[in-house]
């Protein structure tokens, strides 16, 4: 793989129903705040030390870590593909990023915008007419920014064989939609199953061709999937998952499987160096030739009115987008079954951070990251929590069953009045309320908190009638209030 265009590359190795929230179309921006970053230049040999640093007290076996500054990108790498084999981590090699390849199919659809090919606020039914009349009312800038009413990932037999287009016709219908296009944030990837699609449609190539002979290639990125009968990169070697268990100190690869029709939302392997070569797509003058300078922007401004509480600040078409006092960045974060990596975008400063590795801890390594070097707020992109926020006690009143598509979500109180969360049947974690309904979930052991959620309340009747977490809107059903279980019981559960 070369350089590619614009690359000057330094390597170190080593080893309500809601009412209508009136989401604005993709052609609607808000500004940028201003933007402060340092001047001086990344020292490669402090950012090979701190990531090795890093990676040991997180226990990741392999990373890479790309930051571009001022007309240069610095690359370290750390590691090995897959733990106790030896093989080290280069700065070709490969890792799953999970759903930073949603970002990289939605800089494909752009791209098709650009050309005229689409548009990103017109309905889609006239290239999609297996959507029926659900087609009228979406739009491409719905897809892109989650905002379609589409629930998370069917869960049948059948999906691992369907087609896309089958896919699209099977699952991808008004009575599955869990609310009306346009009107809320709700991540899902059936949403790129439909941008996947419509670009084969538009374009005569399957997906996997179309990304790699109109974008990856132009980049000089070279093409690597996983979980894709057919599609890997033999000649490039692609780093192995890992679940690590930080109490026991044991570390096990893991597989990665792929739904070949939601390949466009999850399927792509890269190297930190190649998500930096996308991101400078968005630096400067960028790549007009490839991406011109509209969608361009559109890409990276949050449409308003969108929403996706727990993820970030704001959606665009495409990316995800985190505003601070003093800074901004887009970027998409891929957390996929063993690995966790991060692309963040300074569009204003000429700056582009990007991580890849291959454990389940690589997002505490991204955290750490982020407070050392001030690239985002140390929740990795999540809002900022304010700590001013006053905790309340356990609102009963949101005690009951949501669901999102085939995903239920179960809030139950043990007898002292803890309210836990199980998701499928699962118990996940207690939650620590806070004002406006918002929680913190908590480990029932250590009470340390991660991911933060809420719930929403309808404007009129002033009811409870929606969960949002993880970036999914989850609609109440009505079922009866599970009976309280001890705390004991609760958290031995929990724990288990």
């Amino acid at each position: 793989m070369g350089q590619g265009a614009g690359r000057n590359l330094l390597t170190v190795s080593d080893e309500a129903p809601i009412n209508p929230i009136g989401v604005t179309p993709c052609s609607g921006t808000i500004p940028w705040c201003e933007i402060t970053v340092p001047s001086a230049s990344v020292n490669p040999e402090s950012l090979a030390a701190t990531l090795t640093a890093l990676a040991k007290a997180q226990q990741v076996p392999g990373a890479q870590l790309a930051v571009h500054r001022a007309g240069e990108t610095v690359a370290v790498e750390v590691g090995e593909l897959e733990h106790g084999t030896g093989n080290p981590v280069s700065r070709h090699t490969a890792f799953p990023v999970g759903s930073i390849s949603k970002a990289v199919t939605a800089t494909l659809a752009m791209i098709l915008v650009g050309d005229g090919d689409l548009e990103l606020d017109a309905p889609i039914a006239e290239h999609l007419p297996e959507l029926d009349d659900l087609g009228s009312q979406l739009t491409l800038c719905h897809l892109l920014s989650h905002t379609s009413g589409l629930p998370s990932s069917p869960d049948t037999p059948e999906v691992p064989f369907l087609s896309s287009r089958r896919y699209v016709r099977n699952h991808c219908r008004r009575q599955d939609l869990i609310l009306p296009p346009g009107t809320a944030f709700s991540y899902s990837n059936r949403n790129y199953v439909l941008v996947g699609h419509l670009i084969e449609t538009i374009t005569g190539m399957n997906w996997s061709e179309a990304v790699e002979s109109i974008l990856l290639r132009p980049l000089d990125i070279d093409s690597a999937m996983v979980g894709m009968a057919g599609r890997a990169c033999f000649d490039r070697p692609i780093a192995t998952g890992h679940s690590v268990n930080m109490n026991s100190g044991r570390t096990r690869p893991v597989h990665q499987p792929v739904v070949p029709a939601e390949a466009p939302a999850v399927a792509l392997a890269m190297s930190a160096v190649d998500l930096v070569a996308l991101g400078l797509m968005h630096i400067g003058s960028g790549f007009p030739e490839l991406l011109p300078p509209v969608p361009a922007e559109q890409m990276r401004q949050a449409i308003p009115g969108v929403e996706p509480f727990g993820l970030a600040d704001g959606w665009a078409a495409g990316f995800a987008v985190w505003q601070r006092e003093t800074s901004a960045w887009v970027g998409h974060d891929g957390n996929a079954n063993g690995t966790s990596c991060y692309l963040r975008i300074d569009p204003v400063n000429d700056y582009v951070v990007a991580l890849t590795t291959n454990s389940n801890t690589g997002s505490a390594l991204w955290d750490e990251l982020c407070a050392k070097f001030g690239l985002a707020d140390p929740q990795q992109g999540r809002p900022q929590w304010n700590a001013s926020l006053r905790s309340v006690a356990p609102p009963a009143e949101v005690m009951g069953s949501y669901s999102n598509g085939p995903t239920d979500y179960l809030i139950t109180a043990a007898d002292g009045g803890d309210l836990f969360l199980e998701i499928g049947g699962e118990p996940i974690a207690r939650l620590a309320f806070y004002e406006d309904l918002n929680f913190l979930m908590q480990d029932p052991a250590s009470g340390q908190g991660r991911h933060v959620g809420r719930f929403l309340r309808d404007p009129i009747t002033r009811q409870v009638d929606y969960l949002q977490i993880g970036g999914r809107l989850a609609p109440r059903r009505p079922l009866d209030v599970p009976e309280a279980r001890t705390p004991s019981e609760s958290v031995s559960r929990v724990s288990a």
